[in-house]
């Protein structure tokens, strides 16, 4: 089960993720209470191990913009957090000339009465045809599109992580180590991500939460999926 610790802002809670067997790191750019600058992050990143993966989550700036941050700051991922935009992927795939992963995030809509089902199907669909392996599905509550702490809704969402289209899905939004065993059981994602739900306050990680988040992760399988393009490099 892969798992990312995201919105870091500081060194030692971002050592602490990779020492309990975290397989990436999160950084945010977009507008956050958690936010980093490519300067703070660039200060962090030369003292991480090598096999870390060091993720930026970006809102929907330009390619070029995102680039310059991703070399800046000393990053190996980019999450796309402002909706999907075919041709930004593509330029930032021609950009890196495919050595970056991209992630990119698909949000299902929280909000009483309603299912976002269809929605992030046909988004899904629509990715599986983009150089993008992995799509993190998140909730957005009103305006907030990340690190609500708020879950969706994982019945309606089954038959979302159960179909067949090819991707790598990760699973967030109100996770926490009180939920992520259940959430893996019922989903089956190929890996998870968590903010907040591992915090001891806004911006500061919380030890025994973040190994308890990762020691029950860990423990449990994802169901099995169809391989990507890099198929044989390390996930």
């Amino acid at each position: 089960m892969w798992v990312k610790i995201c919105a870091n802002t500081n060194l030692e809670d971002a050592l602490l993720a990779a020492k309990l067997g975290a397989d990436a790191v999160g950084f945010v750019f977009a507008p956050s209470k958690r936010l980093v600058t490519p300067a703070e992050v660039a200060r962090i990143t030369p003292h991480l191990p090598e096999g870390l993966e060091r993720v930026g989550v970006f809102p929907a700036w330009s390619a070029e913009k995102i680039a310059a941050t991703v070399r800046e700051a000393g990053l190996t991922g980019v999450q796309l957090h402002g909706g999907f935009d075919p041709e930004l992927v593509r330029a930032l795939d021609e950009v890196f000339e495919g050595r970056i992963k991209i992630i990119q995030t698909v949000h299902w809509v929280v909000t009483a009465g309603e299912s976002s089902e269809a929605e992030v199907m046909k988004q899904l669909r629509l990715i599986a045809q983009m150089p993008v392996e992995r799509v993190l599905v998140d909730s957005k509550v009103g305006e907030a599109t990340g690190g609500t702490g708020v879950p969706f809704n994982w019945a309606a969402a089954s038959g979302v992580f159960a179909a067949d289209h090819g991707l790598k899905l990760i699973l967030a939004g109100g996770l926490r180590p009180e939920n992520v065993g259940e959430a893996i059981e019922r989903l089956q994602p190929w890996g998870v991500d968590v903010a907040s739900g591992v915090e001891a306050s806004a911006g500061r990680k919380d030890l025994e939460k973040v190994a308890r988040f990762i020691g029950r992760a860990k423990a449990l399988r994802e169901r099995p999926q169809p391989p990507g393009p890099d198929a044989g490099e390390a996930a």
